[in-house]
């Protein structure tokens, strides 16, 4: 009896290990990614649109659309550049493995201005995904008890500036693109809304009245 009991130990370690491997992450391009977008301070985004294709070629409508994390400091610099605090408003990405090229359609409020672009994810960045769930932080590894998967922010600009981080292991955000989207002819939402924007924010609204808006910054 006793060896039955050995022999049905070994058989379920056995069947662990093979789970382990065909359902954890022993395809570096297998983790799960969550996409978000951000937006500078006070210039303000509403994203009309997203897609995704995986190092599959899988293709994923649909992906996220709403408004972008960003805050409210109305400083005369405020806008200028990036918060150093990118992150927020992301949505996993279900099923799909990691990203090789995002699509994102957007309403940039403060100008008002529709772009829309495609954006590789260079094999760098891909590669600080997969490390960010399968290797611990140095410095705070504590981080692998609540750490979900991957991370890829697309951030917003006017003038159709788009910026991309991923976060690495220690939920830092490391900048891996940055490209140039174009404008959408038909304007917001396709020519849906017969030319209407979204509205802008009071505090948008006077900030970009007062100080303007810095292109360039970006």
């Amino acid at each position: 009896m006793r060896t039955l009991w050995i022999l049905l130990g070994i058989l379920l370690l056995s069947a662990c290990q093979a789970t382990g491997l065909s359902t954890g992450h022993s395809d570096p391009d297998s983790v799960p990614w969550e996409l978000g977008f951000t937006e500078p301070n006070l210039m303000s985004v509403w994203v009309e649109d997203s897609a995704v294709v995986d190092v599959d070629g899988v293709f994923y409508r649909r992906v996220g659309s709403g408004v972008a994390s960003g805050g409210k400091n109305s400083s005369p610099d405020a806008a200028r550049g990036w918060r150093k605090g990118i992150g927020g408003n992301e949505r996993t990405v279900v099923g799909a493995k990691i990203p090789v090229r995002i699509y994102v359609r957007w309403q940039s409020l403060v100008e008002p201005q529709s772009y829309q672009g495609w954006f590789e994810i260079p094999e760098s960045a891909r590669q600080i995904m997969h490390d960010a769930v399968t290797k611990d932080c140095p410095e705070y590894p504590e981080l692998k008890e609540i750490r979900a998967g991957g991370s890829v922010q697309l951030g917003l600009a006017p003038g159709g500036i788009v910026q991309i981080w991923v976060r690495d292991q220690c939920q830092r955000p490391v900048k891996v693109a940055r490209g140039q989207a174009e404008i959408v002819p038909l304007g917001p939402d396709l020519g849906r809304s017969g030319g209407n924007y979204f509205p802008l924010e009071d505090a948008s609204k006077r900030y970009v009245e007062k100080y303007g808006i810095p292109y360039g910054s970006w």
